[in-house]
């Protein structure tokens, strides 16, 4: 049986948060060789380039700020438009039995792969990050998409966001698991709460050892085929 093939697609987007740079993120990855390393483990692989990211200088009305009954989402229209692509390019690799990469800039690119990996089979998805990212545009101090990425695929958040791929939440809380988590915003705090997100702090991992989470992870995630 031979390996499957993998399709590499970069999103160099740094639309989503606030510090330049971040989306040289593909090009560095590139760099390192990931290419050639996946074929010397036997893969196929096909780097198909980049998904057109527009540069901030070249938006106009940069901030994107909604009204004050709706909050603030910085970008919406352009991170909406890059996460539908995300999602579409998703599709038509899964179509083809292929596995596909993303290399991102910032994570806000999660709202389009991963409605579209949730989009036929439900799926244990392992959030690793150092934040919880499930603020609302009511919620976020900062009105950064990248740190509402959760609380879309939840089901929370600009319409427009839920909507992409199929409307309303691409994951049931019982399928999400956040890991070295070190700094939450108060209203994330009691927005992981409600839904009963699990939480593995870096406190946790210190008391516990990683591999003792990693043990509760894989317990939890027993109803799902695939992490």
């Amino acid at each position: 049986m031979t390996n499957p093939t993998i399709r590499i697609f970069g999103v160099p987007m740094d639309l989503g948060q606030q510090r330049r740079g971040v989306d040289m993120g593909p090009s560095a990855i590139r760099y390192a060789g990931l290419k050639e390393r996946l074929a010397r483990l036997g893969y196929t692989v096909h780097d198909d380039g980049n998904i057109f990211v527009p540069q901030v200088e070249q938006i106009e009305h940069a901030s994107d700020d909604l009204d004050e009954e709706q909050g603030n989402a910085h970008y919406l229209p352009q991170v909406t438009h890059i996460c539908q692509q995300v999602y579409d390019h998703v599709l038509r690799v899964m179509d083809a039995d292929e596995i596909i990469v993303f290399l991102g800039g910032d994570h806000s690119i999660s709202i389009g792969t991963v409605a579209a990996i949730t989009s036929r089979d439900p799926v244990g998805v392992l959030w690793v990050d150092a934040h919880g990212d499930i603020n609302t545009p009511q919620t976020s101090p900062s009105g950064n998409i990248h740190g509402m990425s959760v609380a879309v695929l939840l089901g929370d958040g600009p319409e427009t966001l839920t909507r992409i791929g199929r409307p309303g939440p691409k994951i049931a809380p019982g399928q999400l698991a956040m890991v070295v988590i070190r700094q939450l915003d108060p209203g994330e705090r009691v927005r992981l709460h409600e839904k009963g997100v699990a939480v593995h702090t870096m406190r946790n991992i210190d008391e516990c050892g990683m591999g003792e989470i990693a043990h509760k992870i894989v317990e939890d995630f027993s109803h799902v085929e695939r992490i």
